[in-house]
């Protein structure tokens, strides 16, 4: 059952970015963002958290769980640190994650040539 909800509600968020893709002219740059900042804005007033405790990782992995996380650890490190947790709480919550985009970027990038279009 935990994979069905999972995959319903990642399949959900999925839905709502294709739609955003076929019916505006928005760029999917600007809908990666807009999901991010969603997620930032629903994990600051603790309204993403609920969901990720139905859907586990279903809510968790896609970019707007990415927000979330920031603004989690944003709130975390403002309890713990005062008002320098604001600038720091973000990218320590998610620092594996940044790291790992990183790293695997640079593997593809040696492991492919790029050429011209």
């Amino acid at each position: 059952m935990q994979f069905l909800t999972a995959f319903l509600t990642g399949g959900a968020i999925c839905v709502v970015g294709q739609l955003l893709i076929d019916k505006t002219s928005l760029t999917p740059a600007r809908i990666l963002t807009g999901f991010v900042v969603a997620g930032l804005i629903l994990g600051a007033f603790g309204l993403y958290q609920p969901l990720v405790e139905v859907s586990q990782e279903g809510a968790a992995v896609p970019i707007s769980g990415f927000g979330s996380l920031m603004a989690q650890g944003v709130r975390d490190a403002l309890r713990e640190d005062g008002a320098p947790g604001i600038l720091t709480g973000g990218l320590k919550s998610a620092a594996a994650g940044i790291a790992a985009a990183v790293f695997f970027s640079l593997c593809a990038s040696l492991a492919v040539k790029s050429r011209d279009k």
